[in-house]
């Protein structure tokens, strides 16, 4: 069995696009499905013995990939990672800034040092990537980025550091857009809600609780899976999204659309699309699965 992507085969053949985070969950899946199609993919991350293994499920499945230890904490190393990008295929077509990551936890609890880590994680280092994938090709060469943000409205209680970081690259992704249109470069966003991925185990039960509950509190009742996501993310990249640019895509079964007084119904009725072969649920929703 092999990636069952909507979109044709050789779609991207040629093209070289960079994955940050793809050693898991939704960059995983954005890996698989662009090599599927054809593109050179670099994932990126800062776990290797995980980047090795989504490099062996590519070239098991035919795709071309290459992997870059790098913290997109470190600007030093971002600068570095590129250029081996750069090395290893000769040009950057597209990039996925979809690196990230943050902890649970009440904003008077905060401490400065982890608010300012999970800001440099989910803001900083997608800044730094974007600036340096447009200076070192893009900006003579054009190119298509699509930064992974989250679907955000009315604040984000619990989440006050990722919050703030992930509105910003909304705003960034604007800005940049605008900045950067006249060297034939789009950037866009993608706003994922509730995805069902490995990030769910993450956190500790309290949250688990939470996340259980939540399918209940959208209007199309269920999880997203990675997939729903990629597939978003490979459209933006692609040629069919050429004059869509500064546009952010919420991906959340239409959970930005809740209002208090209106009751939704419970129903099967929105039926997923299961388009990454090598998907599986997380423990959070596997344990609960098996215990109803």
């Amino acid at each position: 069995m092999s990636y069952r992507s909507m979109f044709r085969p050789g779609a991207f053949e040629g093209r070289t696009v960079i994955v940050t985070g793809g050693g898991s969950g939704i960059g995983r899946c954005t890996a698989h499905e662009l090599a599927s199609l054809g593109a050179r993919v670099a994932i990126i991350g800062r776990n290797v013995a995980k980047l090795e293994a989504v490099q062996a499920e590519i070239v098991e499945d035919g795709g071309t990939v290459s992997i870059h230890a790098c913290d997109i904490r470190d600007e030093a190393a971002v600068v570095a990672t590129v250029e081996a990008v750069l090395a290893a295929h000769g040009r950057i077509d597209g990039l996925v800034n979809n690196a990230g990551g943050q902890y649970y936890g009440a904003m008077e609890d905060m401490a400065t040092k982890g608010f300012e880590a999970v800001v440099r994680n989910n803001l900083t280092g997608g800044f730094v990537f974007m600036r340096e994938v447009y200076a070192r090709w893009m900006k003579a060469h054009g190119g298509a980025i699509v930064n992974v943000t989250a679907s955000i409205y009315r604040g984000l209680p619990g989440f006050a550091h990722s919050g703030s970081a992930r509105t910003g690259m909304n705003t960034l992704t604007e800005t940049a857009s605008y900045e950067w249109a006249c060297s034939g470069v789009r950037v866009n966003s993608v706003a994922p809600g509730m995805i069902a991925s490995s990030g769910f185990d993450n956190y500790g039960e309290a949250q688990a609780t939470m996340i259980r509950a939540y399918a209940s509190k959208v209007p199309m009742q269920r999880y997203g899976n990675v997939a729903e996501v990629s597939s978003a993310i490979v459209y933006l990249l692609s040629p069919a999204a050429a004059f869509i640019t500064g546009a952010c895509l919420r991906i959340d079964g239409g959970g930005s659309t809740e209002r208090p007084f209106w009751k939704l119904r419970p129903h099967d009725r929105c039926v997923p699309f299961d388009g990454f072969h090598l998907d599986s649920l997380p423990r959070v929703l596997r344990e609960e699965k098996e215990t109803t």
